[in-house]
């Protein structure tokens, strides 16, 4: 019987939490990635925003100056300009991306350490059930979210009136000001605010970064049932876990050797495979109750016979079988048409009806 959430009371092991990682499954917050990227891209644009106001407008003197002349407006002649362009805004831009790329990189591993897993992009179907979205949406995470979002707006809303507010004054005198005067004095204010407001993302961030990891652990909690399962597994020498998966197949066998009787037709290789098939015409398709090669297969043969379950030799049905379906399932509808004339032959040999 699964342990219910209650039950889940135990510390998660060494290893339920390695494989919880080999899963994907980790305390993350994106908020953390996002408010030190942009710390650090607003400390870069502190240390070089006069340069690069510099390049910037040299690079647009640069170009009006040269789209003076008609003779440069033509396709050759603006190819230079744009490359020149590009490399400017490359060495522009390429410090602010770099500290950016680096910042991610560290927060992220800071995070999680260096554990790169490809699992969580194997397509999971659990991940779209509607009754466990329905949950994900409607639980406690839906208000702790609304919450860090009604947070997040207020802090940087409120950050900016606060500094707004008190400069309404020297911003109305700034009416008429030379732009090479003015730009500078609203860059500084603007980058202040942006400052200030990274500030309260961050500390908002380290709230989402507790709550995620106070999630993570609740989610990996053990009963002690489990605990007790896996320290049994562990504790195990090697050959009584062979001895244990000896016996478990010998079981399953058993179990398979006691289907052979109800199957309908055996069909062999002759000598290498047999693969033991039934039809009640409940199921869509007939369904293999029991296959094996060599030795099990000839025991598969010798049940049969006792219990005048016709035996049949079809190698390329038999092969093709015993390599695509496992035991308890269906047939594959490219065996279809194969089978159903084999199982035909045999109801006819037997005086019974095709269901």
């Amino acid at each position: 019987m699964a342990d219910s959430a209650g039950d889940k009371t135990e510390k998660a092991t060494p290893k339920r939490r390695a494989d919880a990682r080999k899963e994907g499954q980790v305390a993350r917050s994106m908020d953390m990635n996002g408010a030190i990227v942009l710390l650090a891209s607003l400390m870069v644009l502190s240390a070089m925003a006069p340069k690069m106001m510099t390049s910037l407008k040299q690079m647009m003197t640069n170009t009006l100056l040269a789209i003076q002349t008609p003779e440069v407006v033509t396709k050759d002649g603006l190819g230079p300009i744009v490359a020149e362009n590009t490399a400017v805004m490359i060495k522009v831009i390429g410090p602010i991306a770099a500290v950016c790329l680096v910042a991610g990189l560290i927060v992220n591993v800071a995070q999680v350490r260096w554990a790169p897993s490809a699992k969580p992009l194997k397509p999971n179907f659990k991940k779209v059930n509607p009754l466990q979205g329905a949950k994900n949406t409607f639980g406690p995470q839906m208000y702790f979210e609304g919450g860090k979002t009604i947070a997040k707006v207020g802090a940087v809303g409120g950050i900016a009136a606060l500094a707004l507010f008190p400069k309404f004054d020297e911003l109305a005198a700034l009416v008429g000001m030379p732009p090479e005067q003015l730009l500078p004095h609203l860059s500084h204010l603007i980058l202040g605010i942006a400052q200030r407001a990274g500030a309260a993302y961050l500390v908002i961030a380290f709230v989402d970064y507790a709550w995620q990891k106070y999630r993570h652990e609740k989610q990996l909690k053990m009963s002690k049932q489990e605990i007790k399962e896996e320290a049994k597994s562990q504790d195990s020498p090697a050959e009584v876990k062979a001895a244990m998966r000896r016996r478990q197949m010998e079981q399953a066998r058993k179990r398979m050797m006691d289907d052979v009787p109800t199957a309908d037709v055996v069909v062999t290789n002759p000598t290498h495979y047999s693969v033991a098939l039934r039809y009640d015409g409940e199921k869509l398709a007939p369904e293999v109750v029991a296959k094996g090669k060599d030795l099990i297969a000839f025991q598969i043969r010798k049940i049969a016979k006792e219990h005048d379950v016709p035996v049949i030799s079809d190698p390329p049905l038999a092969r093709g079988l015993h390599k695509s379906v496992e035991i308890g399932q269906q047939i594959p509808e490219e065996f279809f048409q194969a089978v159903a004339q084999l199982l035909a032959f045999v109801y006819r040999v037997a005086g019974r009806k095709v269901v």
